[in-house]
């Protein structure tokens, strides 16, 4: 590391501390200029890449995950604040299996494992399309499940 005003590499530390999101806070001073400065870093992860249906890849993104959970949770007694956490708790699940490909529909079945715990009815509505139900038979199917 070098100091951003005089390009010195004789430098030491203030203060460190923890800051939001893994990420650790530092205050420097050169010694060779006397000026401060503060550096940020960060743990680098995994970026994951889901597989599509077709074949394609794309970049996991959680906002996705909540989006299609406030669409299951319209009129449901879940905050979004619940549906932040659970969409957290799949992008830590797929983090921890240090995978760096995962498919669309392993991602799916996560979201339903925790959904169905949050609100069977949320759940019942992220399944009809994550599913892509075309009969009623296909939620009476599901109704059958989630009432075991």
């Amino acid at each position: 590391m070098m100091c951003p005003y005089c390009r010195s590499e004789e430098l030491k530390t203030i203060e460190t501390r923890d800051s939001k999101n893994n990420t650790v806070r530092r205050r420097r001073e050169c010694i060779s200029c006397g000026r401060r400065f503060t550096t940020y870093e960060y743990i680098e992860e995994i970026e994951l890449m889901v597989k599509k249906k077709d074949g394609r890849l794309e970049r996991f993104d959680i906002d996705k995950i909540i989006r299609g959970l406030q669409k299951a949770c319209e009129k449901r007694p879940v905050t979004l604040e619940e549906m932040r956490d659970l969409a957290e708790k799949v992008r830590q699940e797929l983090v921890d299996q240090g995978r760096e490909e995962i498919s669309s529909s392993e991602v799916g079945d996560l979201i339903m494992r925790h959904l169905v715990k949050l609100d069977r009815v949320a759940y019942v509505r992220f399944a009809s399309v994550y599913r892509e139900f075309t009969e009623p038979n296909d939620f009476s199917k599901l109704l059958k499940e989630v009432k075991k």
